[in-house]
């Protein structure tokens, strides 16, 4: 009889199904109503406008900078720390017809001691080219994904993945939605980049439970499945923690402009590794998956585990 293969963990996970589904579905409602009928604060990269890069001697007070563009014509304007302490970005929104080059001159006047380094300019035809390719860019990447592990796997795993994947993307852009938080370039660069964190989880589980359903010739599929992911939960918590302190260093040390992209990596690193536990597998159980799926042609006279 075959050894048995150790289990660090024995957690019943797909014992917990239902409370998962319920948060999930929560969580995914939130998102989608917030995205739906709040929206996002997008910034100049999809609105269009006007970049303004500017150097001081010494490290300027943000919040005075905001107080004086506020104050003057250029209300929305967005300052943030840019590389250096002495370094500064201000975002504003279109101005109407007035050019690039007299708007970054108008935010020299009213900012004293900061010299111009750098103007950037993004019409409103720009941003939108920018918005459909983000979005043709992510629907790519999911009929990449589907088309991968379908013929890696099966479709019913596919499926899950797709289902995983789009929780994902989902509860991340959500966030943004709900919390006002901009949403540029770099948060879109981040959510593809959960995109594919989250299915290189996915597919570790996968290929375990796949490896399962082979050996394992008794017991009920959920059994299977629930030994595949004890199997590699600390794999998964490994990857997640390593994953997440290079994030986390990002998030603190890498300044304002990659805070977005920080903190989208941050909830995608959660959430695919929860919805790789129970969103991927619970979609795939509850598309009826079998040993009949996977089972390859039996050559003769190969040893079969009995293994309950």
């Amino acid at each position: 009889m075959a050894n048995k293969e150790h289990k660090p963990f024995d957690f019943d996970f797909m014992g917990k199904v239902k409370p998962a589904v319920a948060l999930t579905t929560l969580l995914v409602i939130i998102s989608v109503g917030a995205s739906i009928f709040k929206g996002f604060n997008f910034g100049v990269d999809f609105t269009g406008g006007t970049l303004v890069e500017l150097g001081y001697q010494s490290e300027p007070d943000l919040n005075q900078i905001r107080e004086t563009l506020a104050a003057s014509e250029f209300k929305n304007a967005t300052v943030q720390r840019f590389g250096t302490p002495t370094d500064v970005l201000v975002r504003l929104p279109p101005t109407g017809d007035q050019k690039a080059s007299a708007v970054s001159q108008r935010v020299v006047e009213l900012l004293p001691g900061a010299a111009l380094r750098r103007i950037e300019f993004v019409g409103p035809q720009v941003g939108d080219e920018l918005a459909e390719s983000g979005v043709m860019a992510l629907l790519f990447a999911l009929g990449g994904i589907f088309l991968y592990v379908a013929l890696r796997f099966t479709w019913k795993f596919s499926v899950g993945a797709i289902v995983a994947t789009m929780h994902d993307v989902v509860i991340t852009i959500g966030y943004f939605a709900v919390t006002g938080r901009e949403f540029d370039l770099t948060v879109l660069a981040a959510v593809l980049a959960v995109l594919g964190y989250s299915l290189n989880d996915t597919v570790v589980v996968f290929d375990r439970v796949r490896e399962n359903l082979r050996k394992m010739r008794k017991g009920e599929v959920k059994e299977v499945v629930n030994l595949a992911l004890n199997q590699t939960l600390s794999r998964t918590l490994m990857t997640s923690g390593e994953t997440m302190l290079a994030v986390l260093a990002l998030l603190f040390f890498g300044g304002e402009l990659l805070h977005g992209f920080s903190i989208a990596l941050v909830i995608g690193i959660v959430i695919g590794t929860y919805s790789s536990i129970y969103v991927a597998t619970a979609t795939v159980v509850a598309l009826g998956i079998s040993r009949q799926d996977m089972l390859p042609v039996q050559k003769e006279g190969a040893a079969v585990d009995d293994r309950p």
